[in-house]
């Protein structure tokens, strides 16, 4: 199949040329760049020489009528310019931005612009909506947080089980964007945690969107930090429950519930160490007196973006979704 990628000369756009480069069924036949439009994708990604002779063309959609599927990894308001036009020359799509993951009155509310051309579409958090992603045409591809969050909780808000939980996330700094600034200048990072966003965060509304949709009336804190690494993002969920839960019965819950999810490992620990480079989503359970505490790892560039975005074209194109993405962690 014929693969674009509109933006690819982001983190996130990399990751898709890296992951893509070794997918058995696709071919990449259109990157989008409109700074290095014209120079060759390798000596802009010089990781990937080797893997790519092709040339970052102008993001216009004429240079993407000929793929079978489109990814836009683009800043979020810029989407909406591309995707009606892509689903019109009938060519399926996944958004890595934030402008079809909300519906219209919230997505305005919280990123504050306008929404000039939306359409719904399919939640991409694939372990919650397989069935509907395998028929969607458009899928939004959920946000880095949301993704170690709501995989965190979503095995008891589906029981009704939960009184309150209070998401508490610590972020590498690639989840910023490539592009420079104050915040992620290496002095203001280093040895440091940085929590920003503190209450406010735009992240929050897909959780409350999601993990709503399996428990009407939970409730849901979430504060996000950034730690002066590159990848990762680590959740730990303090679930305060409705009544106690033995050990073996909370280990039985998310055994049950991920059964069939091979991306989501339950571990009896977990670090960022033994997920990065992999589209794996650890989780581990502790069950204390006051509360049960759920931690996940993700790698924020791929189960986070990237990689969960090709599982969900995997799904779309009516391929086995661990398809180019089965291969394990790097570690150490």
């Amino acid at each position: 199949m014929k693969v674009g990628i509109i933006g690819a000369s982001g983190y996130t756009g990399s990751e898709l040329l890296r992951i893509l480069a070794n997918h058995p069924e696709a071919e990449v036949i259109a990157a989008s760049s409109r700074r290095y439009e014209g120079q060759k994708i390798w000596k802009v990604h010089r990781f990937l020489k080797g893997f790519y002779d092709l040339e970052f063309c102008s993001p216009e959609l004429r240079n993407f009528m000929d793929c079978d599927f489109v990814f836009t990894a683009v800043p979020h308001g810029e989407a909406m310019k591309y995707v009606p036009g892509l689903l019109d020359g009938g060519i399926k799509v996944v958004d890595i931005s934030a402008d079809y993951r909300l519906d219209r009155e919230t997505y305005e509310k919280v990123y504050g612009k306008k929404h000039e051309s939306y359409v719904e579409a399919v939640y991409g958090l694939t372990e919650l909506h397989r069935d509907e992603i395998k028929k969607a045409s458009l899928v939004a591809n959920p946000g880095c947080y949301p993704t170690g969050t709501i995989l965190a909780a979503a095995p008891l808000a589906k029981l009704e089980l939960i009184e309150r939980v209070v998401f508490d996330c610590k972020s590498g700094i690639t989840g910023a964007g490539e592009s420079p600034s104050s915040f992620t200048h290496y002095p203001n990072l280093h040895e440091s945690v940085v929590p920003y966003k503190i209450t406010e965060h735009r992240h929050y509304y897909e959780m409350v969107q999601e993990l709503g949709r399996l428990q009407q009336d939970i409730k849901i804190s979430f504060t996000p930090q950034v730690f002066p690494g590159s990848r990762g993002i680590l959740t730990n969920a303090h679930i305060f429950l409705r009544g106690e839960l033995a050990r073996d019965e909370l280990h039985q819950i998310y055994e049950d519930f991920y059964r069939d999810c091979f991306f989501v490992r339950i571990q009896e620990s977990v670090s960022l160490s033994q997920v990065r480079g992999s589209n794996f989503c650890d989780i581990s359970l502790h069950a204390g007196e006051d509360r049960v505490v759920v931690v996940s790892a993700i790698d924020n560039l791929v189960k986070g973006a990237s990689g969960q975005a090709v599982q969900n074209m995997n799904l779309m194109m009516g391929f086995d979704e661990t398809l180019g993405l089965k291969t394990p962690p790097l570690f150490p």
